[in-house]
């Protein structure tokens, strides 16, 4: 039995990632700030008493810590923590009002990944000593980190930290023989992409990009964009030229400042 810790599990991919597990029989440690819809996603999953769920704010670390200290005495173990907690909001650095939300987005989609890994990393390599094999730290990065977007200097670079600061993991833990896997989703039909009024290539439906997002957490991959379209556009934004992505994206869609905030 699978003992995972999942992050922004009430809804989004963490919500499908908790149901995807469940479903194989895993035991689940589910971290979000709304307590009523965690109940209603735990009282709908296979063998509901197993599971746990804490209610808190991600960025709140010494409530993250206690709530992960606590999966681990109740699991006696554990074998994947999922970082999914993120926020999405349009931002622009010349509003004033915006430096606040750029705050926000980088203590919830950047600080709580490292809150959320921490406490758990001794654990993990204390089993890894003892021969149980296969522990996985899975950070959610995003295709919008490859390259900057218009509108959106806070999520894409609260991305593009999110993956530098796994590979940075990914090599300090490899000794150990624990695995730290990079997700990075293009677009998931999920509450943050539901909001935005423009064309969405290779839209997923979320339960596929669960069952394929825990397959590359199996696998151990270190990095992996999904769907597979999508790695291919992020392969070629990562060799235009400046000059060329500037003309291709300089009035690219961008969300809305006042109503693309969703919590995940």
């Amino acid at each position: 039995m699978k003992r995972i810790f999942i992050t922004g599990a009430s809804s989004g991919l963490g919500a499908a990632l908790a149901r995807h597990y469940a479903a194989q029989g895993a035991m689940l440690g589910l971290v979000a700030r709304r307590g009523e819809v965690l109940q209603l996603l735990v009282a709908d999953l296979p063998y509901p008493q197993r599971h746990r769920i804490y209610v808190l704010d991600v960025t709140d670390s010494a409530a993250l810590a206690a709530a992960a200290a606590d999966f681990f005495a109740a699991a006696q173990g554990v074998d994947i923590v999922i970082a999914a907690a993120g926020i999405s909001r349009g931002t622009l650095t010349e509003c004033a009002e915006d430096l606040d939300v750029f705050e926000r987005v980088f203590a919830t989609n950047v600080s709580a990944t490292v809150a959320t890994f921490a406490p758990l990393i001794a654990t993990l390599q204390a089993q890894a000593a003892a021969g149980q094999t296969g522990g996985r730290l899975v950070g959610i990065g995003s295709v919008a980190g490859i390259r900057g977007l218009p509108g959106a200097g806070a999520y894409s670079a609260s991305k593009a930290a999110v993956i530098s600061y796994c590979e940075s993991l990914r090599l300090e833990l490899k000794k150990d023989g624990i695995k730290v896997v990079t997700i990075a989703p293009g677009y998931i039909d999920t509450p943050m992409t539901q909001v935005n009024d423009y064309a969405m290539p290779f839209l997923m439906p979320v339960e596929k990009f669960a069952a394929q997002a825990a397959a590359t957490i199996e696998a151990g991959c270190s990095y992996r964009v999904i769907p597979w379209q999508m790695g291919v556009v992020a392969k070629l934004l990562r060799i235009l030229p400046n000059w060329l992505y500037d003309l291709l994206f300089a009035n690219a869609p961008r969300k809305t400042r006042k109503t693309s905030s969703v919590d995940l």
